[in-house]
């Protein structure tokens, strides 16, 4: 397959940046913590029993107001559900509650005031079905002051609202809420960041050592007289795409279009479009790997290193040919049944190979293309994600692979220029930029983990402390200018002429 392809569809969905939208609406500077009315904002679990058999579990949001919610499932009662009368508890019910639940409609009146009707109507607690799809920050207005409210008051969207409602017509239903706390850090924290340092290592060094093993050839090259091809890229082999100042720029312009096309079309058919789109890089990511791996054994080189002539692909070997079917399985596969419980695994080993064939054959030449992705949003539609295995809430820890692709573009880069000037482990830019890397991406867990889950967009950490990194130690050893234009280290040319051998003044390798 063409050696660009990949890079020219993990670009393409990079683009697609998601608007990362909250499941909770309302924004705290209107309604301030007053007395009364100072609750953080949780989710609550409303688990059900109907007839005494445990049935769905839906997911709400506590109240500003009201007594904290329990955070042990074994602490928590077990209480009778009753649905109000009138629906929108506005007024007293017209039924006597005795402890019970109360189920009720948004309706038009204040939400402590609904709560204070029911715990005056002798109610427990309260859930409220809010007539939207999402939830709602339930508040105190600025002026209230009687808000001495002893029961707890939860929020359900409109959906679990009725679903829960419709329970109540099969029988006896109780209900369960508590609001478990979330682990400070979760294992796949640690997993997801192991991943994204290690993709970026394995696929540095496989790029600065494609690199390294063209500069041997071009040297073999002159040393025996001959004349470089016109194809021949030094500093790397055939297939390669350097990005260049204008195609960095066009990058930032064709995002910025495609992030407006996919709030505008955002609907299932655009989801599974770009479904398809990372199935074939997934499937060029996978096969370039797969061939790479398997071409160090003597038992495969040979197939290998013979070629055949595929029409619109060209030369391809046997067995990329061999391999690219099981590729094509496996990503159909994923794409199938991707929404199971573990396909995970696959979405992450087909998102892993396509990023690391995508930092080894896209290059940039110098840092001065490196400096900027000018674009505010890094979240992508391609994500690698590992369960939250110890959360009581579940979900996913993530990572966009903008976050790991565009910082990776610079980190190998660092260490193609380490190689090419034979720079120790510590007196080169690879080890502190992966260093940086690491650190920024730690600096994102830490903010995610301050700022209550809500979302952090990585790059806002990660390109600072990569770009200034590089930057403060060009400076310090008087090579930034060469990192900035050239990108490559300063050489003298022995073989175009001998008396180079004794000449002083570094020249650009021919």
């Amino acid at each position: 397959m063409a050696r660009s392809l990949p890079a020219v569809l993990l670009l393409l969905a990079a683009l697609a940046g998601m608007a990362a939208a909250g499941d909770i609406v309302h924004q705290d500077d209107e309604a301030p913590k007053i007395p009364g009315c100072a609750n953080d904002f949780v989710l609550v679990k409303v688990q059900t029993w109907v007839n005494k058999r445990e049935k769905d579990e839906f997911v709400g949001v506590g109240a500003r107001f009201g007594p904290k919610i329990e955070s042990k499932e074994k602490h928590a009662n077990r209480t009778k559900l009753l649905l109000a009368e009138p629906s929108d508890c506005c007024t007293p019910p017209t039924e006597k509650v005795s402890g019970d639940i109360l189920l009720v409609e948004r309706g038009l009146c204040k939400f402590t005031k609904k709560a204070k009707v029911a715990e005056s109507a002798g109610a427990s607690a309260i859930i409220i079905i809010n007539d939207k799809h999402e939830l709602y920050k339930m508040v105190c207005e600025r002026n209230e002051t009687d808000l001495d409210i002893g029961i707890p008051a939860v929020l359900l969207p409109k959906d679990a609202g009725s679903k829960l409602r419709n329970l109540l017509s099969s029988g006896e239903v109780l209900v369960q809420l508590y609001s478990p706390d979330r682990p400070l850090v979760d294992t796949a924290e640690v997993f997801l960041w192991l991943m994204a340092v290690g993709t970026i290592l394995c696929a540095s060094y496989w790029s600065a050592w494609s690199a390294r093993e063209a500069d041997i050839e071009q040297e073999k090259l002159l040393k025996d007289g001959h004349e470089i091809p016109p194809n021949f890229e030094a500093g790397g082999s055939s297939g390669m795409v350097d990005i260049n100042m204008a195609s960095a720029i066009l990058f930032v312009v064709i995002a910025s279009c495609f992030l407006i096309m996919l709030y505008r079309l955002m609907s299932h058919w655009f989801v599974e479009l770009l479904v398809v789109i990372f199935c074939i890089g997934g499937v060029e990511g996978l096969q370039t790997c797969l061939v790479a791996l398997l071409s160090m054994s003597r038992r495969f080189k040979p197939a290998a290193e013979s070629f055949v002539k595929v029409p619109f692909f060209g030369a391809v070997s046997y067995l990329t040919l061999a391999v690219c079917p099981f590729c094509i399985v496996f990503a159909v596969l994923w794409g199938v049944y991707r929404r199971l419980p573990y396909a995970w695994i696959g979405q992450d080993i087909l998102g892993i190979t396509l990023i690391v064939t995508v930092i080894q054959i896209v290059r940039i030449p110098n840092l001065k293309v490196a400096r900027g992705d000018k674009t505010d949003e890094d979240g992508v539609p391609m994500l690698l994600k590992i369960p939250r295995m110890f959360d009581p809430w579940g979900g996913y820890s993530i990572i966009g692979f903008g976050d790991i692709l565009l910082p990776g573009l610079l980190i190998a880069f660092a260490l193609r220029y380490d190689w090419a000037a034979k720079k120790t482990l510590q007196s080169g830019y690879f080890l502190w930029s992966m260093v940086a890397y690491g650190s920024g991406l730690l600096i994102t867990y830490v903010a995610l983990n301050l700022m209550d889950g809500h979302g952090q967009p990585a790059l806002l950490y990660i390109v600072p402390f990569t770009i200034c990194t590089f930057l403060a130690l060009g400076m310090k050893r008087g090579e930034l200018r060469n990192l900035w234009t050239r990108g490559q280290p300063e050489r003298v040319c022995t073989h175009t002429h001998p008396s180079l051998k004794d000449s002083a003044d570094p020249v650009r390798s021919s």
